[in-house]
Formats: C-alpha cells, sequence, structure tokens
C-alpha cells in the first residue's frame, strides 16, 4: 500500500505545471477532428490555457485560448486537423499564469488520418468562408 501511496504522490508531483495540475490530458481522432480532453486537480493563479500542435518535424502553432472554469474539466475540438498533409499530430498545452509566467503540459500526440477526398473538399468550404 505505501508503494501505491508513493506512486500516486510521484505522478501528481510530476503533473503540476505552473498555476494548473493537470491529472489528465489525451487527444483522440475523431471523424475530421481532433478531441483534447484534460482535467485540472488544482488550478492556482491560472490566466489561461493555450492549445498547440505541431507536426512530428514542425514548431508548435496555437490554436486557441481556453479561460480556467470552476469545474476544472475541458474538452477543446481541433476542426482544422483535416487541413494538413500530416497524420502525426503532437498537442501540448501552454498554461499561462497571471503574473505572465509560462509552463508546458506534457504532450499527447496520435495519428489522424482523413482521406483526400475530404481533405480537398475542406479546403475548397474553407475558400468561401
Amino acid at each position: 500500500m505505501k508503494i501505491k501511496s508513493l506512486i500516486l504522490l510521484l505522478v501528481i508531483a510530476a503533473s503540476v505545471f505552473g498555476g494548473a495540475e493537470l491529472i489528465k490530458f489525451n487527444a483522440r481522432s475523431q471523424s475530421d477532428n481532433v478531441v483534447l480532453q484534460w482535467q485540472a486537480l488544482s488550478e492556482t493563479n491560472l490566466k489561461n490555457y493555450v492549445v498547440e500542435r505541431k507536426t512530428v518535424n514542425g514548431s508548435f502553432i496555437e490554436l486557441a485560448t481556453v479561460a480556467p472554469r470552476q469545474d476544472k474539466n475541458y474538452e477543446y475540438v481541433d476542426l482544422t486537423a483535416f487541413k494538413g498533409e500530416d497524420v502525426l499530430y503532437v498537442y501540448r498545452l501552454k498554461i499561462v499564469d497571471n503574473d505572465g509566467s509560462v509552463s508546458h503540459s506534457w504532450e499527447a500526440s496520435l495519428t489522424h488520418n482523413v482521406s483526400s477526398v475530404k481533405r480537398t473538399w475542406g479546403s475548397i468550404k474553407a475558400l468561401f468562408r
């Protein structure tokens, strides 16, 4: 029992990023989109989360800013994932505190396959928005 408690303590201690203590962060492919979900155990001095994405050989780009919620449960749907040619995406959260300090969550990666027909049609629709 002591070993389990020690492991849990280490996991929680390793997941403290700036003003947020994350206990879950994952990404899953759902149809044409990627759905990110995360949960925080606590949020102290937290200004916001910034959702970031990169491809294997790329740099992280900012997709959205998410304000803190009282229930500490979050979901973000990446509606632009089907537009890229790459199928392996890496996501992370930039955690911004009220004092301006920044930290990052661990990374969540996934393979996101969308047909070339759907990818092309999505690009054509985007031209007329």
